[in-house]
């Protein structure tokens, strides 16, 4: 149980001794740090429902609470706020306890869920580009966090091999005459945007590139061997860009992965009354009579006999459900594709595909812009691959080293492993500290330093606690107990590794890591000052420094494991 949690749970039960909900009785941190440490602000609710003055209600409350040795004091502020503040024992006990917990407080789940985060979405016939970055980057780290709350998590990036982009690339390889077996991923960004093209004009080869994907979906053999090749030296790259970010997944699921079930899936749609004939077409009708909007329906299979990528995504959903047994899905794609999985999700109800207690959820997101506020463009006017991103942010990274004057004298191996890391930890954080439904700016200048809101301050901060435990168990120095605070600096260093639970789990529950990007920098930030302030290895009382050795490890183990939800890693030294 987390601090708050505690003291949440002794103002409710003041407030069911006056007969009202416990649940009045939560406790956040103040939002005036300077007047206490803590507030309760559910007097005010419950005015009406009492008949009292909240300031009444408040004051009972809190002569309730002082009667706990924990609590230092209470005070009644405005119309009806509940200042709360600790003894300095009660925050060296609590410390105590958060530092020696594996979790640091945090209380994982008592019935995990089986939760499936489909996230990153490549294609066939592109390298990764930027327009994966924000899916791979937000979707990781929300597969990080419900680990780490201890669900039973599923990462699967979902690749895009099937469909009619497919009919296009075959139907031009086999037009020019390329050998299936030397295909290369050069050859398929070529294609791809050529035959994309060349399809909204050219209705003859739109019309053979439908057939060959009716053919490739009927298991046509030179459509499935182009077809394997062409997969086989996308995902290679692919694979390649994901280690390149530290990125894996438990399951490498394209949509060709639920090709044998596209035909009965439309079956079971059709047995369950949920289909009509629409212009040639079978099409699911998704309005609802609540709509405040007109939904087109969706549409599971074309007039030429195809299966377009909503069939799909309704096929894997099933699957999903059906085979892996999930309890919650996570699709973390961009904002542009909230229409089409509402369609989704509601095809996959109207049809009892997903019953009521399967939950699913369109995780969307903004856009990574340039400096024009447009979406991240080369300077030609491209789209700039993902592992250029990386290359530049690994540059930039090297450069801050070097200005720096940080691992100037390490081997050239482990220089090039920190100047990745930094560069990784900058482009991520740098995306992560938006919250996800906002657009950002790349700016890779600000992105890379060591100072400020930054992914390398972060890790520059984490490194730096790790030398000093290093430093002490050099000097033979080992750490103590904690001892109560006795420096508002320490106190304020406390109180905020104390609110991390509830960090956590507020990023779980809006589906939002920026909360815990933003709560380790104001970590990173109170560790500095405590670390300016509490001289630790010069200190001359033992006790109390084998007291900051153990603070200085726990909030070394805090830091460490929200940068690991992050998807960031800390060098061992700069």
């Amino acid at each position: 149980m987390s601090v708050l949690s505690h003291l949440s749970e002794l103002a409710g039960h003041a407030f069911e001794e006056l007969g009202l909900p416990a649940e009045l009785g939560e406790v956040v941190p103040s939002q005036r740090p300077e007047l206490a440490q803590y507030q309760c602000n559910g007097a005010m609710a419950a005015a009406k429902q009492a008949k009292r003055s909240p300031r009444d209600i408040a004051a009972d409350v809190a002569k309730t609470l002082e009667a706990h040795e924990e609590i230092a004091a209470t005070d009644v502020a405005g119309p009806g706020f509940i200042n709360i503040d600790l003894t300095p024992e009660a925050l060296a006990q609590w410390a105590t306890t958060s530092a020696a917990d594996n979790k640091l407080g945090f209380h994982t789940v008592e019935t995990p869920n089986r939760v499936l985060v489909d996230y990153a979405g490549p294609n066939v016939a592109k390298a990764m580009h930027v327009g994966h970055l924000r899916a791979t980057i937000i979707g990781d780290s929300l597969a990080r966090v419900f680990d780490f709350a201890g669900h039973n998590v599923i990462r699967d990036p979902h690749f895009g091999d099937w469909g009619f982009q497919m009919g296009l690339l075959i139907a031009t390889v086999e037009e020019e005459g390329i050998d299936p077996k030397t295909i290369t991923l050069a050859d398929l960004q070529r294609i791809y945007p050529e035959a994309s093209e060349r399809a909204r004009t050219d209705e003859d080869f739109a019309d053979v590139a439908r057939a060959t994907t009716v053919a490739l979906q009927s298991g046509d053999e030179q459509a499935l061997a182009i077809w394997k090749q062409m997969k086989s030296v996308s995902e290679a790259s692919q694979r390649q860009d994901f280690s390149a970010l530290g990125v894996e997944f438990d399951l490498w699921y394209g949509e060709s992965d639920v090709s044998n079930r596209l035909k009965p899936l439309v079956q079971r749609l059709i047995e369950a009354g949920v289909t009509e004939q629409s212009d040639g077409a079978l099409v699911v009708r998704v309005q609802e009579n609540d709509d405040n909007r007109e939904w087109p329906p969706l549409i599971v299979k074309s007039s030429a006999g195809g299966f377009l990528y909503s069939t799909t995504d309704v096929a894997t959903l099933e699957h999903r459900v059906d085979d892996l047994e999930v309890d919650l899905m996570l699709y973390v794609v961009d904002h542009r594709q909230g229409d089409h999985f509402t369609q989704v999700f509601r095809v996959a109800r109207k049809a009892g595909i997903a019953s009521p207690d399967v939950e699913m959820e369109h995780i969307g997101f903004g856009t990574m812009n340039g400096p024009d506020g447009k979406p991240f463009k080369t300077r030609e006017g491209g789209v700039v691959r993902l592992a250029d991103v990386i290359e530049l942010v690994t540059d930039a990274a090297r450069d801050r080293l070097d200005e720096a004057n940080l691992a100037a004298d390490y081997p050239q191996e482990e220089r090039e492993l920190i100047a990745r890391q930094v560069g990784v930890a900058a482009l991520k954080y740098g995306d992560l500290i938006n919250n996800r439904n906002s657009d950002y700016v790349f700016n890779l200048e600000r992105f890379s330093s060591f100072d400020g809101k930054t992914g390398p301050f972060l890790q520059y901060a984490a490194v730096r606690i790790k030398s000093i435990l290093r430093i002490a168990e050099e000097r033979g120095l080992k750490t103590g107990a904690i001892l109560a605070p006795a420096s508002e600096v320490e106190t304020n260093l406390f109180l905020l590794l104390l609110e991390m639970p509830e960090v956590i789990q507020r990023s779980i529950d809006l589906r939002e890591p920026n909360h815990i990007a933003e709560y380790s920098f104001e970590l990173a930030r109170q560790w500095n000052r405590f670390y300016e302030n509490c001289h630790i290895l010069t200190e001359e009382n033992a006790a109390r420094q084998a007291s900051w050795l153990a603070v200085a490890q726990w909030a070394e183990s805090a830091l460490e494991t929200l940068l690991y939800i992050l998807g960031i890693e800390v060098p061992e030294r700069m």
